[in-house]
């Protein structure tokens, strides 16, 4: 019985796709970020819509920057509107290109978002944000709009 294929045609057809990989190009980001600009923005996310807004028109690759607060404590914009339970500066984030989080979900009240999760990844819940703020927190600061999160995550702790 002759095989599909042969090894000489399986060698030759990964070395042509070699060279094709080798042609792929990371596209110019341009220069990082000014640090003090990015601490600025991810601090004026924490509460102060109209600052935030100013700033991301200046320069909209603000939307997904990260500051360190230390030791590895990373934080956006959309997580300090999360953890402050801003709803008004998420959703402008959201809006204009931010990345959605666990956090933010369960801030915003999306209990679909936060139920998929728990179902894809169990103990998810259990991870902490920004701060080590944790994700039952972030519920509670959504407010009534966040009332059945709240409920969903206190159950899986019973």
């Amino acid at each position: 019985m002759k095989p599909l294929h042969s090894r000489r045609v399986f060698l030759g057809s990964g070395l042509l796709a070699a060279p094709g990989l080798a042609q792929t190009r990371i596209p110019d980001r341009g220069p990082q970020l000014d640090r003090d600009l990015v601490k600025d923005f991810v601090g004026a996310a924490h509460g102060n819509l109209e600052k935030t807004q100013a700033m991301l028109t200046a320069l909209p690759a603000l939307v997904n920057s990260t500051w360190d607060w230390g030791g590895g404590d990373w934080e956006t914009g959309l997580g300090g509107a999360s953890h402050m339970g801003n709803r008004p500066i998420a959703l402008y984030l959201l809006e204009h290109g931010a990345r959605m989080d666990l956090f933010a979900a369960a801030m915003l009240g999306r209990l679909d978002v936060v139920k998929a999760a728990v179902a894809a990844f169990p103990g998810i819940h259990r991870v902490a944000g920004p701060h080590k703020i944790p994700l039952l927190a972030h519920a509670k600061k959504g407010g009534p709009e966040a009332e059945a999160v709240v409920r969903f995550l206190d159950s899986l702790e019973s």
